[in-house]
Order: structure tokens, then C-alpha cells, then sequence
């Protein structure tokens, strides 16, 4: 009987450890067909641009030309990290060549970058922020990519990826990787959310957690409170609502990925409001809000941005930017009632005093 026992525990364990990204691609799709197999080698491709990414923020702080800033500033007028500038050219290096990807398309780059040679057979397109939370990166706090797949659309004869401008329910697949205390990839294609750790041994991501479900509430709450007075009085109303109630507490680390793997597993809320002066706030639709969008849903969270589901915002331009309230549903109602008690509020008739 001990023996049997024994015999199962080490099937197991042996089965769990072969449980790469890519065979785990296949099992979620339960086909060999071109698209499986297509979606599989695309995943298979960002996990090694993680791997890669990985192993230079390993060494970040022994190598020149590593961390700070490069003296430029990118499409959107931010400055630009010397990892950002890496991380985003491994991505292109990664899928030059694979016969899979025509273009790419990332918040560093005004306009997406075109792979000639694959784009006669490649029908994606891969979107995605190379490092997010990249001030991060010269104080070795965490850090993370994210990114989603979607399927091309014509031929984009302008070079101008319009048909990208559509709704997050477009996107094939999305998820991120987490640079921390070890290396992470947590992806979705529509059947559930699953997490894989990169053992260094073998140089794989192998399965450690299948069918993520986020907690429908969650103690945890995840803004930068920094900005209080920038918000617009909904969002301050729901801060000095947790901070006169009992159960909250709050996390922020600057950093989207590592904020939202916490919420993910333990849940809870993050906030990215916009202010009084830029009511579109700052993350960007395409690489950053609909991708987390995508995974929180398959999670059984919500993403929000205050007033509208993020999966059904049509951004009018690549870089277009959203407000953002995404978790636990819960937790993502409790913010949204705020909003919705001022707009009520707003919406009432002024009544003088006869």
C-alpha cells in the first residue's frame, strides 16, 4: 500500500514537472491544430523574452548600461529607462523570424514595428509593455511585463494598426511576467487563469498554479494615495471610507504586475484614477489595462473604469489611456457606488431656500 502511494506521489510529481507552457497550451485546447499549435509557440516565444528579461535584471546591478535613464523620452513624453529600451528590443528580436508575428506593437514605439518576413504567413500581433514599473527597476523592487495577443485584421496598409482599435474582448490571449523573488508567467486564452514558475535548473516555466480563482473581496487596496488630491472626490470618498473601516489595508509598489499578482491570489482592489486635469489617467488601454482586463475576468474579477467595463472601452488611438478599477467584485462595486453616488449627487436639482 506504501509503495503504490509512494509510486502515485512520484507520477505526479514527475507529470507536474512536465507540465511546460507549452504543452499546457495545447491541453487547454485540447488540439494539434494549426492555431493551437500557432498560439502555443507564440506563448512559448514571450516566455523566452521573460527568461531573458529575467536574467538581465538579474545581473542589473553588476553590468554597465543597465540601469537609469537613457536622456529621451518616449511617445508619450515620459522618460525613458535604459531596461525599458533592453526589454523592448527583446521582444522584437524574439519574434523576428518566426514566421508568427507581422507586427508589434508597444507603448515605447509611436507605431507598430513590422517584421517583413513573417508577415506573408503571420496572422497576430503582439501588444505589450516591456517593463512595467520601471522606476522600479534601479532600486531592485519588483517589476513585470505584460502583454496580449491579438489576431490581424487586413493588411494595414498605412502601417497605422487601426484595426487594433477595438475592444478587449478581441484579444486572443494575455497575461504578464513577474520579475521577483522568482520568475513568474501567468497567461489566459480564454479558458482560465494559470501560473507558471521558471525553475532555473531546467530552464522552463513549469505549472504551479492552474485555474487561479481571485477571492470575490479582499482586504487588500492598491493605490497611489500620493495623488489624493488630483482625484476626483468619488475616488477620495472611497479612501476615506477604508481608512474609517475596520478590515483594509494598503499596498502599493509602484508597479501594476506586482500590485495585481497580489490581488489576483488574495484579493482585493487596484486603483488607478484619473485626475481633475487628465481624466483618462495614465495607463494605456492596449498594453496594459485590457490585458489585466482579460485575466481578471477568466479569474472571476472585474475591471472597471468607473463607469464602463474596461474589456468594452474602444480606444480612438494606440496610446490611449483609461482610468482603472480592477479586482475582487466586491471590491470593485464598492469603488464603482462611490462614483455612482456623485454622478446622483451631480445629476440633483439645487433647491433655494424660499
Amino acid at each position: 500500500m506504501v509503495d503504490t502511494y509512494q509510486s502515485l506521489v512520484r507520477e505526479y510529481a514527475l507529470d507536474r514537472d512536465c507540465t511546460t507552457l507549452s504543452r499546457h497550451v495545447l491541453q487547454q485546447l485540447q488540439s494539434f491544430s494549426p492555431d493551437a499549435q500557432d498560439l502555443s509557440a507564440l506563448l512559448t516565444r514571450i516566455a523566452l523574452a521573460g527568461k531573458l528579461i529575467a536574467r538581465h535584471l538579474s545581473r542589473a546591478g553588476l553590468m554597465e548600461g543597465v540601469l537609469g535613464f537613457t536622456g529621451t523620452e518616449n511617445v508619450q513624453g515620459e522618460a525613458v529607462k535604459k531596461m525599458d529600451v533592453y526589454a523592448n528590443e527583446v521582444f522584437i528580436s524574439v519574434f523576428k523570424q518566426s514566421g508568427l508575428v507581422c507586427r508589434l506593437a508597444s507603448e515605447e514605439m509611436e507605431k507598430p514595428y513590422y517584421i517583413p518576413e513573417n508577415c506573408p504567413i503571420g496572422r497576430y500581433t503582439l501588444l505589450y509593455d516591456p517593463i512595467d514599473g520601471s522606476s522600479n527597476v534601479d532600486i531592485n523592487i519588483n517589476v513585470g511585463s505584460i502583454f496580449a495577443i491579438r489576431q490581424q485584421e487586413g493588411i494595414d496598409a498605412d502601417g497605422s494598426g487601426s484595426d487594433l482599435l477595438q475592444d478587449g474582448h478581441q484579444q486572443l490571449a494575455a497575461g504578464y511576467i513577474l520579475y521577483g523573488p522568482s520568475t513568474m508567467l501567468v497567461y489566459s486564452i480564454g479558458k482560465g487563469v494559470h501560473a507558471f514558475t521558471l525553475d532555473p535548473s531546467l530552464g522552463e516555466f513549469i505549472l504551479s498554479n492552474e485555474n487561479i480563482t481571485v477571492p470575490d473581496h479582499g482586504a487588500i487596496y492598491s493605490v497611489n494615495e500620493g495623488n489624493f488630491w488630483q482625484w476626483e472626490e468619488s475616488y477620495r470618498d472611497y479612501i476615506r471610507y477604508v481608512h474609517r473601516h475596520e478590515g483594509y489595508t494598503a499596498r502599493y509598489g509602484g508597479a501594476m504586475v506586482g500590485d495585481f499578482h497580489r490581488i489576483l491570489f488574495q484579493g482585493g482592489v487596484f486603483l488607478y484614477p484619473g485626475t481633475l486635469k487628465k481624466p483618462e489617467g495614465k495607463l494605456r488601454l492596449l498594453y496594459e489595462s485590457a490585458p489585466m482586463a482579460f485575466l481578471i475576468e477568466q479569474a472571476g474579477g472585474r475591471a472597471s473604469t468607473g463607469t464602463q467595463e474596461i474589456l468594452e472601452v474602444i480606444p480612438d488611438h494606440l496610446h490611449a489611456r483609461s482610468p482603472l478599477i480592477i479586482g475582487s467584485r466586491e471590491d470593485v462595486a464598492l469603488v464603482e457606488s462611490f462614483i455612482q453616488e456623485r454622478a446622483r449627487e451631480l445629476q440633483q436639482p439645487v433647491i433655494l431656500n424660499p
